[in-house]
């Protein structure tokens, strides 16, 4: 059983959901990635989305793209993104870690020797933006024979058709996109996504992680009340975009915002 499997059972025995929060390898300074990891991880982090940074990100909105411009200043790529992981993985053994990127990058390397060297890495899932599942069939035979889960998103307009063939294509969990348009966007329907996930859910057993629109404790315990996992991107991102010149406060002040959402998220088990 994958990292990810195991985790999210561990937390249905406990009656809890996962809190996944999202920040950009090497943003703001590639030294300051592991031990930011470490202290997501320390303040009630479940699984971490590690994004590996890209030139021309497009499904993200202004901040995240800030993050990845940010990390690619210091040239960060893919091989030390994986360093990374590595590095993390001396001191944790557990704690699952999902890549989320953009195809190119996996393509020059490589899917075989990318996969390969993910595992090797300690790397448990792989969320490709960009990557349809109808053309993901050679990514995830490599994915999969590195033991490693295929992770694909859903939308809010997605039909139950479509949602069954990414459903047969993902496994670890499903990530569901809670708004249209790019990362950071406004309004969340924690009603609205209710209704999707039980139509989600009638037709797979994976979790459902839902991210888009969740900027607080308040909306992540909310999102926590109807889906098995809350992602976190662009509140995080945002915080360290404006703590980029006082590298003092990363370790405290981020941490301190997903301690928050855990205390909101649990307080309403």
């Amino acid at each position: 059983m994958s990292r990810i499997a195991s985790r999210f059972e561990e937390l249905a025995r406990g009656g809890r959901k996962a809190l996944i929060p999202y920040i950009t390898a090497g943003d703001p300074e590639p030294h300051v990635t592991v031990p930011l990891l470490h202290a997501l991880v320390d303040a009630g982090a479940d699984i971490l989305e590690l994004g590996v940074p890209f030139s021309d990100p497009m499904a993200d909105g202004p901040v995240i793209q800030a993050a990845h411009e940010r990390a690619l200043k210091h040239h960060v790529n893919l091989k030390q993104v994986l360093d990374m992981v590595r590095s993390f993985r001396t001191k944790d053994d557990t704690t699952p870690v999902v890549l989320m990127g953009y195809l190119n990058p996996f393509e020059i390397m490589g899917y075989e020797v990318f996969a390969k060297a993910a595992r090797a890495a300690g790397v448990d899932g792989v969320l490709t933006v960009d990557l349809p599942p109808e053309e993901s069939t050679d990514f995830r035979t490599a994915l999969r024979a590195a033991d490693i889960d295929p992770i694909f998103l859903l939308a809010p307009n997605s039909t139950a058709a479509r949602i069954a063939r990414i459903a047969a294509a993902a496994s670890g969990f499903v990530y569901y996109v809670s708004l249209k348009g790019v990362t950071g966007a406004a309004s969340l329907d924690v009603a609205g996504v209710a209704r999707k996930l039980d139509e989600i859910r009638a037709i797979t057993s994976l979790p459902v992680g839902v991210g888009f629109g969740i900027k607080d404790a308040d909306s992540a315990a909310r999102v926590a009340g109807v889906a098995d996992a809350v992602v976190v991107g662009s509140a995080i991102v945002r915080l360290l975009g404006e703590l980029a010149g006082q590298p003092e406060r990363l370790l405290t002040d981020i941490p301190a915002v997903v301690a928050q959402m855990r205390k909101a998220m649990d307080y309403l088990k």
